[in-house]
């Protein structure tokens, strides 16, 4: 049975995450203690106490969450077997980590960096996202685009395809609160908006991209040891090259996890491990894919079963 293993995003943290790992294990004290001397600041103390309002902010919640899949992942490298590697958004870069496509360091820094840069970002071009369910990939692009043709300075786009039925939009702030009710005119049962501090996966993000990018170029890329389902391309890349431009695409391109899943069912994985706080990707996994085994390690109980 081929595996695959995931790699959790945005929306999962907590407060206490990581907390009962670094209590129980050496190697994750290690790891962790090591994170904030090269943060510069205690991102442990945000994670393990919060507040919420600390670490729901962009720039801690993304170092936080990469953080915490590859603290799991270094405790269960001896015990797992995998076959490919993929992570929803920020998540790509504990992936890219597992694969051995860039070290711990380099990683750790870029995703700090793009939560910074993604937070200021928002600061200049005020965005913001809606969770659209139960209306068809298809319809959901189709009303994005009507809304465009209807003002050309406004940005709405499909940023993230999480599972049938479930996309999030991405857009101009007031723009897009002002005209969310055309996804519920279009079908949708829900049109939530979500808890983010910008247009996240659209072309808003220009800003923070042109700077990512100046700090990717700067690091080393390897090929990956393990295929890497790129959220750019829902397909599998294992060259360097081809993962580094795919990585600083990201930030303005659209999640295709729905696509990534079903690319990876096709080509035969069957067995889907999350790695990270919270179940979100298992549900997605669940909602997408028929006929799969479905697990995820998040607290130090989950590495004794």
């Amino acid at each position: 049975m081929k595996t695959a293993l995931l790699c959790s995003g945005q929306g999962s943290q907590y407060v206490g995450m990581m907390k009962d790992l670094f209590d129980n294990s050496n190697i994750a004290k290690k790891i962790i203690q090591k994170a904030d001397e090269i943060l510069d600041f205690s991102l442990s103390e945000i994670c393990f106490n919060g507040p919420m309002d600390v670490l729901k902010q962009t720039r801690f919640t993304q170092p936080a969450i990469f953080l915490h899949s590859v603290v799991l992942y270094e405790l269960l490298k001896d015990k797992l077997e995998f076959d490919a590697v993929a992570g929803h958004s920020v998540g790509e870069y504990a992936a890219l980590y597992i694969a051995g496509v860039i070290e711990f360091e380099d990683a750790l820094r870029l995703v700090s960096l793009r939560g910074q840069l993604m937070y200021s970002a928002g600061e200049e071009l005020p965005g913001t996202m809606f969770a659209v369910l139960n209306l068809d990939d298809d319809k959901v692009i189709e009303v994005c685009n009507k809304l465009n043709q209807n003002d050309e300075s406004a940005v709405v786009v499909a940023a993230n395809f999480n599972s049938p039925g479930q996309v999030v939009v991405s857009g101009s702030r007031d723009f897009l609160r002002n005209n969310v009710n055309a996804f519920k005119e279009a079908g949708a049962k829900l049109v939530k908006e979500l808890v983010v501090s910008g247009a996240f996966h659209s072309p808003l993000m220009k800003p923070a991209q042109l700077e990512l990018e100046k700090a990717i170029n700067t690091i080393e890329f390897k090929n990956a040891k393990a295929p890497v389902y790129s959220n750019v391309y829902a397909k599998p890349l294992t060259n360097a090259d081809q993962i580094k431009n795919a990585l600083i695409a990201q930030l303005t391109a659209p999640v295709l996890w729905t696509q990534s899943l079903r690319q990876m069912f096709n080509d035969g994985i069957t067995r889907f491990v999350e790695l990270g706080p919270g179940q979100v990707l298992q549900g997605l996994v669940k909602r997408t894919l028929e006929n799969v085994e479905i697990s995820g390690f998040d607290k130090f109980d989950d590495l004794q079963k």
